[in-house]
């Protein structure tokens, strides 16, 4: 299978959206307002090789304001805490030093409480900063107090290069 992270992305989202039959308490509820996540994961950085793929731990800092349960948008922050290199679209290594990761996201709440995002955004890094657009998917966990654990998984897309990441992470967020 060519795109075998896709194929987990899409069993994911389905599985999260049809095997939950309770309501989530504190998401069906006409809330509005901040959350406020943190999150720690990893970025796989795809190679040419199949067998040689590269994760990368990454920190992540999310703001997100809910106009409705349902209607958000959000800041997300994301950090790789180590270097890295890729092929661009010419064949040539590219470094990437503790890149930056911001996004602009809209966000939409199913149901089921799958937190579904897209937006745009932008990789920050000293040498080449990179324009580009996030597709990801969330699940918020009460835990109670208006705390939440979030499993997340988002992909990447770099404009013009060809270069894209998935990052996958468990997120600590707080509702107000």
């Amino acid at each position: 299978m060519k795109y075998p992270y896709l194929f987990l992305l899409v069993l994911l989202g389905s599985s999260l959206a049809h095997g939950q039959h309770h309501s989530v308490d504190h998401h069906d509820d006409d809330h509005r307002g901040f959350r406020v996540a943190a999150l720690i994961g990893h970025t796989l950085v795809p190679t040419e090789s199949a067998d040689a793929h590269v994760f990368v731990p990454s920190w992540g800092l999310d703001v997100e304001y809910w106009f409705s349960s349902r209607l958000g948008v959000g800041l997300h922050n994301d950090i790789e805490i180590e270097s890295f290199i890729f092929l661009d679209e010419e064949g040539e290594e590219i470094e990437r030093i503790n890149p930056l990761v911001i996004t602009l996201d809209a966000l939409y709440r199913t149901r089921s409480g799958v937190v579904l995002l897209a937006g745009p955004g932008i990789e920050l890094e000293r040498e080449n900063n990179f324009a580009l657009f996030r597709l990801g998917v969330e699940y918020e966990i009460p835990i109670g107090g208006h705390f939440d654990l979030a499993p997340s998984i988002f992909y990447d897309q770099r404009l013009g290069d060809g270069y894209h990441t998935w990052n996958f992470a468990l997120g600590v967020g707080k509702t107000f």
